[in-house]
């Protein structure tokens, strides 16, 4: 039985989150914008971050790690004193620095270096989704006893796409490196106090298309469209399957991470 090749398998494939897939995202997009269409239960780790961040910004120094093309350091500039965003995507920035007001400011660094900060200088940070390597250095650039929250994508997110699409898809890892990795970076961060919850919801994928879309986010047109022509024949019967009146059900699962410097 003929099964159609894996995306990763196309020449102009970018490992996903590289230095070079942001780069590509930036240049063809503009912006960290998810282009599948889908719905999210409540409560969950994007809503909990939410409501985390509007009690801590209020007229205080804000740093933001990974702040993408700066929609989220933009909307969060009305309540902070100032706020700062760092990305490593160029094109994000350059962006992000379009419609700045005057109490925000962006920064294009490599946070797997030294984060080009003097030591105290901000009262809070956050990260949402954004570099881990960051982590080490946080406790140097916000204040002592300063709050820092940040949410990074579990270990399960999206597992059943995995079992359901295994030749769009692939493999998934049967341990747990997101949450290794970010244990680890904690570690080194040296905070006063942390604490890490595992916020699980259910994420509704609206159609075939938007989980091709998912699969293949960030990477070249030419690759988008060679996967729908190959896969989405075989895709809809499977989605038609598992899917409910609201979508394809799939478990939405985030790390949120409190901590005090």
């Amino acid at each position: 039985m003929y099964h159609p090749p894996n995306p990763n398998t196309h020449p102009d494939w970018l490992a996903p989150h590289s230095l070079p897939w942001y780069t590509q995202l930036g240049e063809t997009t503009g912006g960290y914008v998810y282009p599948w269409r889908s719905t999210i239960t409540e409560p969950n780790g994007e809503s909990l971050f939410m409501e985390e961040i509007s009690r801590m910004v209020p007229n205080q120094s804000v740093l933001d790690i990974g702040c993408g093309h700066g929609a989220f350091t933009l909307h969060w500039s009305r309540s902070a004193k100032e706020i700062v965003g760092l990305d490593v995507t160029e094109n994000f920035v350059q962006k992000a620095r379009t419609q700045t007001p005057e109490n925000v400011s962006f920064v294009v660094t490599n946070t797997k270096y030294t984060l080009p900060f003097h030591d105290d200088t901000f009262d809070c940070a956050y990260n949402r989704k954004g570099p881990t390597s960051a982590y080490p250095d946080i406790a140097r650039v916000v204040k002592r006893g300063g709050s820092f929250i940040g949410l990074h994508p579990g270990d399960q997110l999206s597992a059943e796409l995995f079992e359901w699409f295994p030749h769009l898809f692939g493999s998934r890892p049967a341990d747990t490196p997101i949450l290794q990795n970010l244990q680890e970076r904690l570690r080194q961060a040296a905070f006063q106090r942390v604490d890490i919850q595992t916020v699980i919801a259910t994420e509704y994928f609206q159609t075939p298309l938007d989980v091709i879309r998912m699969r293949c986010f960030g990477q070249s047109p030419t690759i988008l469209t060679s996967a729908i022509e190959q896969h989405l024949e075989s895709v809809m019967p499977i989605f038609d399957h598992h899917a409910t009146s609201d979508g394809l059900p799939t478990t939405h699962m985030y790390y949120l991470v409190r901590a005090i410097v």
